[in-house]
């Protein structure tokens, strides 16, 4: 069945304005009273509601099991006395954030070292920074992508004139956005000189 154009402008749209008005909560905005793993899984659900539905609950991204397991496998400090606080939190938005394009081992590197909570804050209040610009753009680029399908009259050299065109536009970028981040995660306290062996090389332009 193809794909209904009124539908996908009204989705775009709403999209594009969700976009706009999507933020991460800031360092003191984040709960530190204490939460139990229920509270902790509805407030997490409530700040990512972009994150799609998944078909059952055992496949969701946020969980009490992964989370259990995040803390198993020391990615996030342990709960106090079963109570997640401000700064367990702040891990887990930055983890259920970044699992969308890397590996559970891959974010640790992304993570703060230590588990003080100056060391936390530093580096959530940076990710959210950069998060809040990484928004803006996605939403200008998505605008500029899907042009052709809100107004035909648009020019645009990457404009998508059907709605695979702007599925494949978004997979192929996500992709290889995703292959750069895992590159430069990969040189991550290694000898600079040599990054060849961990394939990083450019690669030969037209040659097959």
């Amino acid at each position: 069945m193809p794909y209904d154009k009124v539908v996908v402008e009204k989705k775009l749209l709403r999209w594009d304005h969700y976009i706009k008005n999507f933020a991460l909560p800031d360092w003191a905005q984040i709960p530190d009273m204490g939460l139990y793993m229920e509270q902790v899984i509805t407030y997490l659900t409530q700040k990512l509601n972009y994150l799609p539905p998944s078909i059952s609950k055992e496949e969701s991204l946020i969980t009490a099991a992964t989370i259990n397991n995040y803390v198993r496998t020391k990615v996030m400090p342990e709960p106090v006395k079963k109570r997640y606080y401000r700064l367990h939190l702040a891990y887990l938005l930055m983890i259920c954030t970044l699992k969308q394009s890397l590996s559970i081992a891959m974010i640790k590197g992304l993570l703060p070292e230590e588990e003080s909570e100056e060391e936390v804050r530093s580096r959530y209040t940076a990710f959210v920074e950069r998060h809040n610009i990484a928004v803006e753009y996605f939403g200008d680029q998505m605008k500029l992508i899907a042009g052709p399908l809100l107004d035909p009259q648009t020019d645009s050299k990457i404009g998508a004139n059907t709605p695979e065109d702007l599925i494949w536009s978004s997979v192929i970028v996500a992709g290889f956005s995703k292959v750069l981040s895992q590159k430069l995660l990969a040189l991550k306290d290694k000898d600079v000189s040599n990054a060849g062996a961990l394939d990083f090389s450019e690669p030969v332009i037209g040659k097959h």
